[in-house]
This record gives C-alpha cells, sequence and structure tokens, in this order.
C-alpha cells in the first residue's frame, strides 16, 4: 500500500483560509457582507469586540458541524439544517452572554439573536464547509469571523474616540487634556449614517489598496 502524506495542519493553504479574510477576501470590504451589524454594534468597542468574538465562535464551530455531516445531509434539505446549526449556537452563545457578560449582552440587545441572518454565517457554510473537511472549514470559519471582527474593532475605535471621548470605556480624551485646547466630542460620529460612512472609507482604502498591489504585480 502506498504512504499517503498527511497535509500539515498549518500548511499554506490552511494559513491562507485564516489570513485572506483579513484583508484580499474581507467579507465587509470585498464582499460587502454583514454591513449591518457592523452598523449598529460599533458605537463602542466592548460590544464589538464581544459581536467579534461571538460571530467567531457560531462561525467556526457551525463549519465544523456542517463539514463534519456535509455526506449525510440531504440536499434539498441542507439550509434547513445550515440553519438549525447556526441557531443552536446563536442560543448557546446568547445564554453564555447573559450568564458572563449581562452589561455587553444588555447593550448588543437583539443584536445577538440576529447573528442568524449573518449573510457571512450562510456564506461560509454553504459554499466552503459543505465541500471541505473538518479542519480547513475550521480555519475558515475563523479567517472570515476573524476579517468581520477587525472591520467592527476599526470601526468601533474611531466612533468611540471621537464621537464619546473614550477608549473601551476609559476617558482618553479626558485623560490627555484634549478638551482644554477646546476639542469637543463629535456627537455625530454615535450616529449610524457616521457609521456606514466610515465602513465606506475603509472600503475605498482596502479597494485602492488591492487595486495597487495588482498593479504593481
Amino acid at each position: 500500500m502506498e504512504n499517503i502524506e498527511k497535509e500539515p495542519l498549518f500548511s499554506a493553504k490552511n494559513i491562507k483560509l485564516m489570513t485572506n479574510p483579513l484583508s484580499q477576501e474581507n467579507p465587509i470590504t470585498v464582499q460587502v457582507l454583514g454591513i449591518c451589524s457592523a452598523l449598529a454594534v460599533t458605537v463602542k468597542m466592548k460590544p464589538a469586540i464581544v459581536m467579534a468574538l461571538s460571530v467567531m465562535a457560531v462561525l467556526a464551530v457551525s463549519n465544523v458541524v456542517i463539514s463534519a455531516m456535509r455526506k449525510s445531509i440531504p440536499g434539498r434539505i441542507r439550509i434547513i439544517v445550515q440553519l438549525v446549526v447556526i441557531a443552536t449556537m446563536v442560543i448557546l452563545v446568547d445564554q453564555f452572554l447573559k450568564a458572563f457578560a449581562f452589561d455587553v449582552s444588555k447593550q448588543l440587545s437583539v443584536f445577538v439573536g440576529l447573528i442568524i441572518t449573518n449573510c457571512i454565517l450562510m456564506g461560509r457554510l454553504e459554499a466552503f464547509a459543505m465541500g471541505n473537511k473538518p479542519w480547513p472549514a475550521f480555519l475558515d470559519g475563523l479567517g472570515n469571523a476573524g476579517g468581520y471582527g477587525l472591520i467592527l474593532i476599526i470601526v468601533s475605535f474611531f466612533r468611540e474616540l471621537l464621537g464619546s471621548g473614550s477608549f473601551m470605556g476609559y476617558p482618553i480624551m479626558e485623560k490627555l487634556g484634549i478638551y482644554k485646547t477646546g476639542y469637543e466630542d463629535n456627537g455625530m460620529m454615535i450616529l449610524p449614517p457616521m457609521a456606514l460612512i466610515t465602513v465606506g472609507l475603509i472600503i475605498w482604502v482596502q479597494r485602492s489598496r488591492n487595486k495597487s498591489l495588482l498593479e504593481t504585480k
């Protein structure tokens, strides 16, 4: 019998599954998915980070479950099965947050439950988990959730800093004496339109950067 060499767990191909969604294949800036939650939970950094971690847990585990079941799921009900898996994970994450991070859970409100409708999750389950083994599916889930979370954190950083003068709840502008120079918090930054504009600017920078890289090759 021939010896079949197993692919290393962190081969170059597998590493790309985690790193590409952070930039070149980012689900928000490139694929324009998951925009709604990016606008809704980015007023403060803490809820944005918790949302990012929640999506990461749901997507990574759901990808593994669907990948492990992929050969036994009838094609006609695969979407229903995917929704059931995602919904189960969302309920578990929601209960975990209510038990161990109740204040943040209240801030996120219904948006944890709305993870079920996040296009990124259904897209990765259908496009990747259904056709790949559990380990690559797990890495793909981590990568795409990480790319999503990265944008949430960037947007929330600027919105909280410029809109509330704080960083993770810490009044950094006041401590640095910025207000003594006449600076005032920009109330528009905590309004939904500014979230959309901030995401739009990040998309513009990302696509301009990708275009420049392609032109130099």
